[in-house]
C-alpha cells in the first residue's frame, strides 16, 4: 500500500458567488503522477493553487500527511517547501541570474548555506540541461529554459510532491518537448507529481492516473487506460472527442 502523501476532503472554492470548486474529494499517493485535464474554467487551476495554499479553500480539508494544512495556523511558506509548484508563467526573478534564482528560497525558507544552496542548484540545473546558462538572466532564454530553471529552482528545495499548472502552456511549440522530457524523466524516477495539463499524449504515457475535470467537479478518475480507452462520462467522451479532433 502506498503512502499518503496528500488528502483533499470536500474542497469548495467560491470567488463570491462564483463557485469555482465544488466537494473535490482525490487522494495523492507516493510516486503517483497524476494528470488533472478539462477545459479552460472547469477549476483545474484553482485547485492546484488551493492545494500550494495560494488560494484559501472556501471549505473542506486539505490534509498533508494527516495534517490539515488548510488550518490558518499552518505556516504556508514552511508547507509550500515540501509541495513546490511550477507555474506556466516561470515566476523567476528577473534581476537574478539563474543559478541565483534557484539558490534564494533555499536560503531565505530553508536556512541552507549558500554553499549548499549552491551545490544543490547546481546538482538540479544540471539535471534540466541549464549547467551551461547559470549566469543568465531570465531575459537571454528561452522559454523552454526559462521552465527547465523554474523546475530546477522547485526541485532543489527537496518537495515531496511537484504540482505543475499548465507548464507547457506559454511555450512556442518547438518548446513543449524540452519540458515534456524533464518531467517524464522526473516521473520514472520517481518523482510524486500533480499535473495540470494539455498535454493528452503526457497524460495518456507518463501517468499513472487521470482526473477529468468539468465545471468545478472531477467527473472521472481513473487510469489512463480506463480515461482515455473507455470513458465513462458523456461529459469525459465529448472532451476527448474534441481533443482528437483539434
Amino acid at each position: 500500500m502506498s503512502e499518503m502523501i496528500l488528502q483533499v476532503n470536500h474542497l469548495s472554492k467560491s470567488f463570491g458567488k462564483h463557485e469555482v470548486l465544488k466537494d473535490i474529494d482525490f487522494t495523492v499517493n507516493k510516486g503517483d503522477v497524476i494528470s488533472v485535464i478539462g477545459a479552460s474554467g472547469s477549476g483545474k487551476s484553482t485547485l492546484l493553487r488551493c492545494i500550494n495554499l495560494l488560494e484559501t479553500p472556501t471549505s473542506g480539508e486539505i490534509l498533508y500527511h494527516g495534517t490539515n494544512v488548510a488550518d490558518r495556523k499552518v505556516k504556508a511558506h514552511e508547507y509550500r517547501s515540501h509541495v513546490g509548484m511550477v507555474f506556466q508563467s516561470f515566476n523567476l526573478f528577473n534581476n537574478m541570474t539563474v543559478l541565483q534564482n534557484c539558490m534564494i528560497g533555499q536560503v531565505k525558507v530553508l536556512r541552507r548555506s549558500k554553499a549548499e544552496a549552491k551545490e544543490k542548484a547546481l546538482y538540479f540545473l544540471e539535471k534540466v540541461g541549464m549547467l551551461p546558462y547559470i549566469n543568465a538572466k531570465p531575459r537571454q532564454i528561452s522559454g523552454g529554459q526559462k521552465q527547465r530553471v523554474a523546475i530546477a529552482r522547485a526541485l532543489a528545495m527537496d518537495p515531496e510532491v511537484l504540482l505543475f499548472d499548465e507548464p507547457t502552456s506559454a511555450l512556442d511549440p518547438e518548446m513543449v518537448g524540452e519540458v515534456l522530457t524533464v518531467m517524464q524523466n522526473l516521473a520514472q524516477e520517481g518523482m510524486t507529481m500533480l499535473v495540470v495539463t494539455h498535454e493528452m499524449a503526457f497524460a495518456r504515457d507518463v501517468s499513472n492516473r487521470v482526473v477529468f475535470m468539468a465545471n468545478g467537479v472531477i467527473c472521472e478518475q481513473g487510469s489512463p487506460e480506463d480515461v482515455f480507452g473507455n470513458p465513462q462520462r458523456q461529459e469525459t467522451k465529448d472532451f476527448l472527442t474534441r481533443f482528437r479532433n483539434a
